[in-house]
């Protein structure tokens, strides 16, 4: 499968520069943060996703949030309402098809 990039608007905080991305492959969900010297980004494979919530706000952005066993939540903002409903049907498929 060729993996699905959604990437935060720049309009929001913490976006400014190096917007937030999350990206859906067949591994996993990755979280990546880019910086000027350095990022983060971190891999969570589907099986370890416990659950997933959105936060859509009825002006603005949405957020989403990711819960897994032992790896922490990964919490995402920046959003439309349609990116997170969507990353939330697909990610909720890869769970249950686990």
């Amino acid at each position: 499968m060729e993996p699905i990039t959604y990437t935060a608007s720049r309009l929001t905080e913490g976006n400014k520069i190096f917007p937030s991305k999350i990206i859906l492959d067949d591994n996993g969900v990755t979280f990546r943060v880019p910086s000027f010297f350095s990022g983060k980004e971190t891999t969570i494979p589907y099986s370890r996703i416990s659950s997933v919530n959105v936060e859509s706000p009825f002006i603005g952005f949405s957020t989403i949030i990711i819960e897994t066993t032992g790896e922490g939540n990964i919490s995402v903002h920046g959003f439309s309402k349609e990116e997170v409903k969507a990353m939330k049907e697909f990610l909720l498929r890869k769970v249950n098809s686990q």
